[in-house]
């Protein structure tokens, strides 16, 4: 179960309120997050593992605060970043899971075991010993994906994972996504796939305007961008 009780963000170099004071229960096994450009939702979906600290009110994870816990509670999360080059670090497939599985597994020979499976998991085992740089876009977001599974979170954030794909790879990441057995919160832009969450939060200029079956917060959010609904009226 993830938390918040009133979380807010304020930048400090400007003082600007980034997200307005939040209040959220999520326990549904995939939640949606969608909302235009720049309203906060990587803001709140960072908040979740510590990676953008709440300036007032707190956020909890498993009834663990993110902040004071902050360790435990990235063992939990898993966070997947919309361009994997943020995540790829190490020259091939194969040493950059192992990268990931250097805290929970000592001797390397079995952290090279562990990591070929995972690859295998998620289709890349024919490219464990490949060059990072010679993936292509969706296998590189695979890659990036098999890194932050193979600590096995409970939780996985999915910040626009499929923006920067095709549509053949947008569809293959994004049905993978939706299978695996953790609690999915995804950011992004694709109202399909939005639309087959259990639940869909909209964020516009830093609050949640919309909150409930995805069907609604897609039409309202369409209502919203194209000013059929005032921000004034927001829910």
């Amino acid at each position: 179960m993830i938390e918040f009780k009133d979380a807010s963000v304020i930048a400090p170099d400007s003082g600007v309120r980034i997200l307005e004071p939040t209040s959220l229960t999520l326990t549904e096994r995939h939640v949606s997050i969608i909302g235009a450009n720049g309203g906060g939702k990587s803001t709140l979906v960072r908040m979740i593992n510590g990676l953008v600290p709440p300036t007032e009110g707190s956020v909890e994870v498993e009834g663990l605060d993110v902040v004071k816990h902050g360790p435990r509670v990235r063992r939990l999360v898993g966070f997947l970043f919309t361009d994997p080059s943020a995540q790829l670090i190490m020259p091939t497939a194969i040493e950059d899971v192992m990268l990931s599985l250097r805290r929970t597994i000592d001797k390397k020979d079995e952290r090279a075991e562990a990591a070929l499976a995972a690859l295998e998991e998620i289709g890349l085992g024919e490219r464990a010993e490949v060059s990072v740089n010679a993936l292509s876009g969706g296998q590189r977001q695979l890659l990036a994906l098999a890194g932050v599974l193979a600590v096995t979170p409970s939780i996985l954030i999915a910040d626009e994972p499929t923006t920067l794909l095709d549509l053949r790879w947008r569809a293959h990441v994004g049905s993978l996504l939706r299978s695996l057995p953790v609690q999915l919160i995804e950011v992004t832009h694709d109202l399909d796939s939005a639309s087959r969450a259990e639940r869909t939060i909209v964020i516009d200029d830093g609050s949640v305007a919309f909150d409930g079956s995805p069907v609604e917060a897609v039409a309202y959010y369409r209502d919203l961008m194209f000013g059929r609904v005032s921000r004034r009226e927001r829910s």
